[in-house]
């Protein structure tokens, strides 16, 4: 390891559960984060603070100025641009050395076997149930580890699935909801930090995963900021 990498990574070496080996292999990990919105900012952010090797970032849409109350990679003056784009441009002033792929289009059944199959693991903070579902069915044909999130006003969930051969979406939801049914954070919003909670919560979940560090599986973690109630539901 390079001076200068001991010296940005010091304080995670310096964690005896991490250590060199483990920042060697943060360093040489593939990840997919799918979406570059209000999830997809604090995970983007933290695994390229972190030294993750690869980042794959996937997205299909524009920053816009209402994003930007959550979705803190981006900025005012990039408002236009795709978020792509945008984050790749925010990865690179924080950490040069993080290899990136952006990936700026909408994942697809044409496409997901063949974008998701070349990462260690999968990071999803899609905003609607055809992209979760699609990504959770790759992952267990590819059997791919996936971190999954949703947040909408103040609550959020998050759970590990895939992970070496543990349940996935369809053990803990067999069918997606209707579209009609399901609200979203266009029509009822959703407080700023609360994606900045679920987000790195799904950042840190991706580290201990690539460190091989112990991971909960077969559990969803509800978080409900409004009355400050955290609950986790076994599966």
């Amino acid at each position: 390891m390079k001076k200068d990498q001991f010296s940005r990574y010091s304080r995670q070496i310096f964690i005896e559960e991490i250590g060199l080996e483990g920042q060697k292999k943060l360093m040489a990990s593939k990840v997919l984060v799918i979406g570059a919105g209000g999830l997809g900012s604090p995970v983007i952010q933290y695994l390229a603070a972190a030294g993750v090797g690869t980042l794959g970032i996937a997205d299909f849409d524009e920053v816009e100025l209402h994003n930007l109350n959550r979705q803190i990679i981006h900025s005012e003056n990039r408002v236009g641009f795709s978020k792509v784009k945008s984050a790749q441009i925010f990865v690179e002033n924080l950490n040069h050395q993080v290899t990136l792929n952006g990936i700026e289009e909408k994942i697809n059944e044409v496409n997901a076997q063949e974008i998701i199959s070349q990462y260690d693991v999968i990071v999803d903070g899609s905003d609607n149930f055809s992209t979760r579902y699609l990504v959770n069915d790759t992952c267990v044909k590819l059997e791919k580890t996936l971190v999954y999130g949703s947040i909408l006003g103040f609550s959020g969930q998050t759970a590990v699935f895939n992970h070496n051969g543990s349940k996935n979406l369809r053990d803990l939801f067999p069918e997606p909801p209707l579209d009609e049914d399901v609200p979203d954070c266009d029509s009822l919003g959703v407080l700023g930090a609360l994606p900045g909670i679920i987000g790195s919560m799904m950042a840190l979940q991706t580290l201990k995963i690539i460190t091989d560090l112990p991971v909960i599986v077969n559990q969803l973690t509800l978080v409900d900021t409004l009355d400050w109630r955290f609950q986790t539901i076994d599966f």
